[in-house]
């Protein structure tokens, strides 16, 4: 057996999701193998070959898989899937968008968001927004599987010394061509691989209040900042820091979590966070049923106590 992760990465280094993939690929036995698709990413393709585990880098460079189209990176993926018996990707955007394509091709089902390997057949995955967990047997040839990240230590990223086997990129398929890419720039952390995490909710009020409030505390912890889907739609914070089972899922060392009432979608995303600290002045708010630190206080009154102590 042989399971092959395929790598996140800019072209220049690879992405923290793909350590925690790797991870997972070494528990399904076998050799692991990264796939490395992009232009110009050698330098990507060299740090693959560092990570504790990994037996062997495909590198496939060419302008076709420059941005990372899902139809071209799907179609590279498939050119060297008869040798592999399991395909991992992060469940990242990405990846979530990739793995589908991968595996209606191989007419093979999807195992989607695992946080355990039982053994090379049997996962674990939540359901019902993390309320359960199914496990799942495969009796398929191929497993196409995304990773839950928050559901596997990171693979060290040096330390390896991974054989790099150069082949050529696929062509462009032609079903789709990249326009643009809006990037959002922050000297913050990078929410899902933040080691603290501030968030702030509906009860907030406005986004003069969300700014006034999380931005400092978030400044004095060194934290990155999310919010619920609530303050989202409310439009007191943008989507990209949307926590939650219909945005990113996080798994802080400290979550902090101000005025969130702790709908079910919303605890779907955090409450594999290694340290929960809510601050609500609701009682009954279901997120104290995860927190490990509650204060029951009104956070206008709360946070800049706290800021001012910190």
């Amino acid at each position: 057996m042989t399971a092959l992760v395929i790598a996140e990465h800019d072209n220049a280094s690879i992405k923290l999701a793909t350590l925690n993939a790797v991870t997972a690929a070494t528990a399904c036995g076998g050799e692991v193998h990264v796939l490395v698709a992009g232009e110009n990413a050698a330098a990507a393709a060299q740090a693959a070959a560092q990570i504790t585990g990994v037996a062997k880098v495909v590198h496939a460079d060419g302008a076709s898989l420059k941005e990372g189209l899902a139809e071209n990176v799907a179609a590279q993926v498939l050119a060297i899937a008869g040798t592999y018996s399991h395909i991992l990707f992060p469940a990242t955007p990405s990846g979530k968008n990739v793995a589908p394509r991968v595996a209606a091709r191989l007419d093979v089902a999807q195992i989607s968001d695992i946080i355990r390997v039982d053994s090379p057949d049997t996962f674990e995955r939540p359901i019902y927004a993390g309320n359960a967990i199914a496990t799942v047997q495969s009796g398929d040839g191929v497993k196409v599987i995304t990773v839950r990240t928050t559901g596997f230590d990171a693979a060290a990223a040096t330390g390896g010394s991974a054989l790099i086997e150069t082949i050529k990129a696929e062509s462009d398929t032609g079903k789709s061509r990249f326009l643009n890419r809006e990037v959002t720039k922050s000297d913050r952390p990078e929410l899902t691989a933040a080691k603290i995490i501030v968030s702030g909710g509906r009860a907030l009020g406005s986004e003069a209040m969300f700014q006034q409030l999380i931005t400092p505390l978030a400044d004095k912890l060194g934290a990155a900042i999310g919010a619920s889907r609530a303050a989202v739609d409310a439009g007191y914070a943008p989507n990209d820091l949307q926590v939650g089972q219909t945005g990113k899922i996080v798994a802080p060392q400290l979550y902090v979590a101000c005025g969130i009432s702790g709908a079910i979608q919303h605890l779907a995303g955090m409450k594999d966070s290694k340290v929960i600290v809510a601050i609500n002045k609701d009682p009954e708010a279901p997120i104290f049923s995860v927190a490990d630190y509650g204060l029951e206080v009104d956070l206008f009154t709360a946070v800049p106590e706290l800021v001012n102590l910190l």
